[in-house]
C-alpha cells in the first residue's frame, strides 16, 4: 500500500518532513518473526547486493509487537562511520548503519479488531520509503 506521509521532524541528509511510504502486510496461520526477518533480509540482498550487512534492533512502532527497525551498513563509509579523509560520515551520523524501514509482528488486538482470531492467525507488517531505498541503492548522499 503506497501513500504520502508527513512528520514533524527536522530535514537533514536522510530525513524529510514529507515522504512516500510503502507498507506491506502478511497475515496467515503460523507466521513468525523468523518469516519477517527472512523476507526483509531477502529484500535487502536482492536490492542492495549479497555483500550488504543487515541489522535488526528492537524499536517501537504503533500496531506491532514486537517492533524492529532494520538497518543496513552505510554505503558512504562502508560501515565505519568515517570517510576516507577521516571526517565523520553525515549519512549514518558516525554509526556505520542506516535505518531503512520499521517492521514488526501485527499486534493481536489489531488482528482481533479486523475480525481475525489472534489465537489462529499471526502476521507481520513493514513500512519503507521508496526515496530512501533509491537514495541508498544509487549512492545519493543527500535526500533533499
Amino acid at each position: 500500500m503506497p501513500g504520502k506521509c508527513y512528520r514533524y521532524e527536522a530535514t537533514d541528509a536522510t530525513h524529510e518532513w514529507h515522504f512516500y511510504q510503502i507498507e506491506g502486510l502478511a497475515v496467515d496461520k503460523g507466521i513468525t518473526l523468523a518469516d519477517l526477518k527472512g523476507t526483509l533480509y531477502e529484500f535487502v540482498k536482492r536490492i542492495f547486493g549479497q555483500d550488504r550487512q543487515v541489522r535488526f534492533r528492537c524499536d517501537y512502532f504503533p500496531f506491532v509487537e514486537p517492533g524492529v527497525d532494520m538497518s543496513i551498513d552505510c554505503f558512504n563509509c562502508q560501515g565505519s562511520g568515517h570517510l576516507k579523509d577521516g571526517s565523520e560520515c553525515r549519512i549514518c551520523k558516525e554509526t556505520g548503519w542506516i535505518e531503512i524501514m520499521g517492521a514488526g509482528m501485527v499486534h493481536p488486538k489489531v488482528l482481533a479488531g479486523v475480525g481475525y482470531d489472534p489465537e489462529k492467525y499471526t502476521g507481520f507488517a513493514f513500512g519503507l520509503g521508496p526515496e530512501r531505498i533509491a537514495m541508498l541503492k544509487y549512492g545519493v548522499d543527500d535526500i533533499r
